[in-house]
C-alpha cells in the first residue's frame, strides 16, 4: 500500500477535477504481478494499468488500491468490475470514495464474492489525495500556503528587496509544489514588486517524480504506459488584484506559458485584462470563499498560495488554508515586512495551532510543513455530484 500511495502522488497536478490514485498487484504468491497510478482526467485508472500489466497473474492476486475502486461508469468504465473480470481475489484500499456517483465499489466487489478489507494507512493515503478529497468535502480547493522568509520571520529587507532570501535549491523545490497544484495565487503586491511569471519550471516537474519514488529507468513494472510523459502540466496562474492596477500589459503572468486568471472587483475597471473574474469585496479586499467557489467551479482542487503577507492573512482570517510550508533561511534582517500580516487574530488564544508534519534540509534552509490542528474553513460551495 505504501508503494500505490507513492505511485499515486505521480498523478499530481495533472488528474484534476479526478483524485489521484495508485495501485499494486500481488499474486497469491505475494510477487508484484502489476501496478499503475491514475495519470489523467479521462484516461485509464490506476486499477486499469496494474491489471494490463497483470495481465493473466491478476486471478487469485489482492489489489492494493489507495482509493475504493469506483462502481459507476463516466468517461471510463468501473474499476470495481475491471477488478472483478480479471479475478482478483482481494482488495485492500486506503480511504473510502466520498462521492454519491462513485462510491459503492466495496459493496460491488463483495456482492461478487471478492475479499474486501479497508483502511490499510489511511492517513498516509488521505495526505496524497487531500487536494480531492477537500475539493468533495468541503466544495473548495485544498489551499496550501507557501513562504519564505528569514530565522526572524521576514519577507524582505526594509528596503523591500526579496531576492533571494532562500537558496536555489528551495526555489527549485517551490516549483515542485507548483508543478503539483492545480492553480497559483498571489497578490497585486507581489505583482506590483515582483512581476513574478508563476510558471513551474520542467525541473520542479522532474522533482517531484524524483519526491515520488520513481525509479532512473522510468519503470514502474507496469504495462509501460504508466510512466511520465515528459511534459509539465501548468497550473493556472491567479492574480488578486482587487482594483485591477496591479497587472499591466507585458506583466510577465500574461505570456503564454500557462493560463492567467486576474481576480477583479465587481465594479472595477478591467481595461484591457485578458481574462478576468469578478467577484464582491471584503474589508480585507475581496472575498476569499467566493475566489475559492470560482475556481472549484473552473476545476481547481489544489491551491498554492505564494504571497504575498497581506493576502496569506486575508485566507487565514477566513479559515482557507489547509497546509503551511514555510523556507526558512539561515539568515537574519531585524526589519521589514513578515511572512503573514494581519489574519484577523488579536490575542495569543486566538492563536492558529498547528501540527508539524515534516521538517527537512533543502540545501542551507529548512522546509518546515504544517497543518492547521482544528478543521478548516465552511464548505463555500455545494459538494460534487
Amino acid at each position: 500500500m505504501r508503494r500505490a500511495v507513492v505511485l499515486a502522488a505521480r498523478g499530481l497536478g495533472s488528474t484534476s477535477p479526478n483524485p489521484v490514485v495508485g495501485c499494486v498487484i500481488l499474486d497469491a504468491a505475494g510477487q508484484l504481478v502489476g501496478e499503475g497510478f491514475h495519470r489523467r482526467a479521462g484516461g485509464a485508472h490506476a486499477e486499469v494499468h496494474a491489471l494490463r500489466a497483470a495481465g493473466d497473474r491478476a486471478r487469485g492476486a489482492t489489489a492494493y488500491v489507495t482509493l475504493e475502486p469506483c462502481a459507476h461508469t463516466g468517461r471510463t468504465g468501473p474499476c470495481a468490475r475491471a477488478l472483478i473480470d480479471a479475478g482478483v481475489a482481494r482488495v485492500v484500499y486506503a480511504v473510502a470514495d466520498p462521492t454519491p456517483q462513485a462510491r459503492g465499489g466495496a459493496e460491488t466487489l463483495r456482492a461478487a464474492g471478492v475479499t474486501v478489507e479497508r483502511g490499510l494507512l489511511a492517513d498516509e493515503a488521505e495526505d496524497g489525495n487531500a487536494g480531492w478529497l477537500t475539493s468533495v468535502r468541503l466544495g473548495r480547493p485544498h489551499v496550501t500556503w507557501k513562504y519564505a522568509a528569514t530565522l526572524d520571520g521576514r519577507s524582505a529587507a526594509a528596503d523591500s528587496t526579496s531576492r533571494w532570501i532562500t537558496s536555489a535549491e528551495a526555489r527549485a523545490d517551490v516549483h515542485r509544489l507548483r508543478a503539483e497544484a492545480d492553480a497559483v495565487v498571489v497578490g497585486s503586491g507581489t505583482a506590483r514588486a515582483d512581476d513574478p511569471h508563476l510558471a513551474a519550471r520542467a525541473a520542479g516537474a522532474d522533482a517531484s517524480a524524483k519526491a515520488a519514488g520513481s525509479d532512473e529507468s522510468g519503470s514502474d513494472g507496469s504495462d509501460g504506459s504508466d510512466g511520465s510523459d515528459g511534459d509539465t502540466v501548468q497550473p493556472l496562474r491567479v492574480v488578486v488584484d482587487t482594483e485591477a492596477t496591479a497587472v499591466r500589459p507585458g506583466a510577465r503572468v500574461l505570456d503564454d506559458a500557462a493560463p492567467t486568471l486576474i481576480a477583479i472587483a465587481e465594479d472595477a475597471d478591467a481595461g484591457a485584462l485578458p481574462e478576468v473574474v469578478r467577484l464582491p469585496r471584503s474589508d480585507r479586499g475581496l472575498d476569499i470563499p467566493a475566489l475559492l467557489a470560482a475556481l472549484h467551479a473552473r476545476g481547481v482542487r489544489s491551491v498554492l498560495l505564494e504571497g504575498g503577507p497581506a493576502l496569506a492573512g486575508s485566507f487565514v482570517a477566513a479559515g482557507a488554508v489547509d497546509k503551511v510550508v514555510g523556507y526558512l533561511a539561515p539568515a537574519l534582517l531585524g526589519a521589514g515586512p513578515t511572512a503573514l500580516a494581519d489574519a484577523g487574530i488579536s490575542t495569543i488564544t486566538e492563536a492558529l495551532r498547528l501540527r508539524m508534519t515534516e521538517a527537512v534540509r533543502i540545501g542551507p534552509d529548512l522546509r518546515i510543513t504544517a497543518v492547521p490542528i482544528a478543521p478548516t474553513a465552511v464548505p463555500t460551495a455545494p459538494k460534487e455530484r
